[in-house]
């Protein structure tokens, strides 16, 4: 681990204050332009978007995203709150356009992700500028330290795969905006109540959310999942997933439905997860 990569005692405090730290510095601005010119050229293939499919884990179809998800300059950030046996549970580009309706209800991210710890927490990196006017994510500091109902809110313009909101009313005014320039970062844990607005903006906002968890991690009785070893040893009950061959390898193409599919019936089957002992992540 590079020392240069390292949280500072201070940033471990703020995560464990507020449950989430940004701006984090991971890729210079022209790589995140690069990222960003690459997720363009894929969805110029593709009738102008990735399908939902291809964009439930598109570390396994593309290689250049494969190495974001294993690049130190966050998984070493990630092992300082989660330690050193890590893996990568989910990936998605989030992405609103100019205009867009579309937002991400108040929720805690790991709520239907069917773990029995909350050794989780998710990076998301920016590829274009993620500010108040074109919906960056809110969240609300100290939201981390307990477990909240969630319901389905049946509302299609909610981004979240299972259109989830949190039950209990949140107080706009006590939420923080995480704004990111590209290629800034930030690190939230998995019970941090979080959202994002719509976009007013004429500016599209992409980030790239990476969804990390302890190694240690096992999931309810019955579930079945798949995930990437980043980092470290596979401790839990997770089957381990291949690198793509290329980019849209038929080989990756061919495995990649049923590995989405099993984690589809984990979120939408599933009740809320079985959290059962002290999370590393958390106070």
């Amino acid at each position: 681990m590079s020392v240069a990569n390292r949280l500072t005692p201070n940033e471990l405090d703020r995560f464990s204050r507020d449950g989430f730290l940004f701006p984090i510095r991971v890729l210079e601005p022209q790589e995140a332009g690069d990222c960003l010119a690459r997720l363009e050229a894929m969805e110029a293939q593709r009738a102008g978007r990735l399908s939902a499919v291809f964009n439930a884990k598109p570390h396994l179809l593309v290689p250049w995203l494969w190495d974001l998800v294993h690049d130190p300059r966050i998984v070493d950030r990630v092992e300082d709150i989660l330690g050193p046996d890590l893996l990568c549970w989910g990936t998605s580009f989030i992405s609103k356009s100019p205009g867009d309706s579309r937002y991400v209800a108040w929720h805690q991210d790991i709520t239907y992700w069917g773990l029995t710890t909350t050794d989780a927490a998710t990076a998301w990196v920016a590829l274009t500028p993620s500010v108040p006017e074109n919906g960056c994510v809110r969240a609300v500091p100290g939201s981390h330290r307990q477990r909240l109902a969630h319901t389905d809110s049946g509302d299609s313009a909610n981004l979240l795969g299972r259109g989830e909101k949190m039950i209990a009313a949140v107080n706009d005014s006590e939420a923080i905006d995480l704004v990111l320039a590209p290629g800034e970062m930030s690190l939230h844990h998995c019970l941090a109540v979080h959202g994002s607005a719509h976009n007013n903006s004429h500016l599209r906002r992409v980030g790239f959310a990476i969804r990390y968890i302890s190694s240690a991690n096992t999931l309810r009785a019955g579930a079945r999942n798949s995930a990437t070893l980043v980092r470290g040893r596979n401790l839990g009950s997770f089957a381990l997933e291949k690198a793509p061959e290329g980019e849209f390898h038929p080989a990756a193409v061919a495995r990649h439905p049923g590995i989405v599919r099993d984690g589809m019936r984990i979120i939408f089957d599933g009740a809320p997860s079985p959290l059962n002992r002290e999370s590393r992540a958390s106070d």
